[in-house]
C-alpha cells in the first residue's frame, strides 16, 4: 500500500484573507512538529490552492485509525498552543475525514494533487461504488504524469468535540469517501479531471451526488525525523 499506514486524516478549509502566510509559517513550525510527535503519525503534506485561492488540503498518514482516538492525539486537540490558538479561528469552512485507506496506488508526494470529497448520502450502491472507484483509480496510478491514486473512507471515532473545534466555532462538515490522485505533470491530471474523474464518469460509478473538486499545488511534505 503506497500510503504510509492504514488510516489517514484528510482536511481541507479555506484560510481567512491576509493570514496565508502566518499560517505556513506556523503549520511547518509548529504544527507539523506537534502532530509528528505523536505515536502513529507517520507523514505530514500540506497543499494549498493552485490557482492562489484560500483553499488549503492537509493529509496525515497515519499508522491506524485508532490513532484518530488515541491519549496522545486528544491530548494535543484538547490544549492547543497559543499560537494555534490565534490560528484557528482563521480556519473556515472546515471538512475533515478520519479515514480507512481502501486503496492506495503509486505514490503520494508530487507538486499537484486533486481531490474529491464526497459528503454522506451522495453514494447510491455503496459496495458497487467501491469496487467501480477502485478499477478506475488503480488504473490511473500507472498514467504517464500521474504519482498515485489514492481512496479514502471516512469513520467518525468515537471522541467528543475537542477544543480545537469549538475555537473555530462551527461544525467540523466530513467527506465520506475521497478520491486523491497527486501528479507532476499537470496537463495529465487536468486531463484525468475531464475524462476519468468527469461528472458522467462519477455518475456511472455511482454518484448521486457530484463531489466536491479540489486542485491544489504542493506547499510542504515532512516525516517525523524532518522536524524533530
Amino acid at each position: 500500500m503506497a500510503l504510509l499506514g492504514q488510516a489517514a486524516l484528510a482536511m481541507w478549509w479555506d484560510m481567512g484573507a491576509g493570514m496565508k502566510p502566518e499560517f505556513e509559517d506556523w503549520h511547518s513550525h509548529e504544527h507539523f512538529p506537534e502532530r509528528l510527535g505523536i505515536p502513529g503519525f507517520l507523514r505530514s503534506s500540506r497543499w494549498c490552492d493552485a490557482s492562489g485561492g484560500t483553499g488549503v488540503f492537509v493529509l496525515y498518514e497515519l499508522e491506524n485509525h485508532a490513532v484518530l482516538s488515541s491519549p496522545a492525539y486528544l491530548q494535543r486537540l484538547n490544549n492547543p498552543t497559543p499560537w494555534s490558538r490565534k490560528l484557528m479561528p482563521h480556519h473556515k469552512n472546515m471538512m475533515r475525514s478520519q479515514s480507512h485507506v481502501l486503496a492506495s496506488w503509486g505514490g503520494l508526494t508530487a507538486k499537484y494533487a486533486t481531490t474529491l470529497r464526497f459528503v454522506p448520502g451522495a453514494i447510491g450502491d455503496v459496495t458497487r461504488f467501491c469496487s467501480a472507484a477502485r478499477a478506475v483509480l488503480e488504473g490511473l496510478a500507472a498514467r504517464p504524469g500521474v504519482a498515485g491514486a489514492h481512496f479514502l473512507k471516512h469513520e467518525a471515532p468515537p471522541i467528543e468535540q475537542t477544543i480545537e473545534q469549538k475555537i473555530r466555532g462551527v461544525p467540523d462538515q466530513c467527506a465520506e469517501f475521497v478520491l486523491l490522485v497527486t501528479a507532476y505533470d499537470e496537463t495529465a491530471l487536468s486531463d484525468i479531471t475531464a475524462t476519468d474523474l468527469s461528472s458522467a464518469a462519477l455518475r456511472a460509478l455511482g454518484a448521486r451526488e457530484l463531489p466536491a473538486n479540489g486542485y491544489f499545488a504542493l506547499s510542504h511534505s515532512a516525516l517525523p525525523a524532518d522536524v524533530r
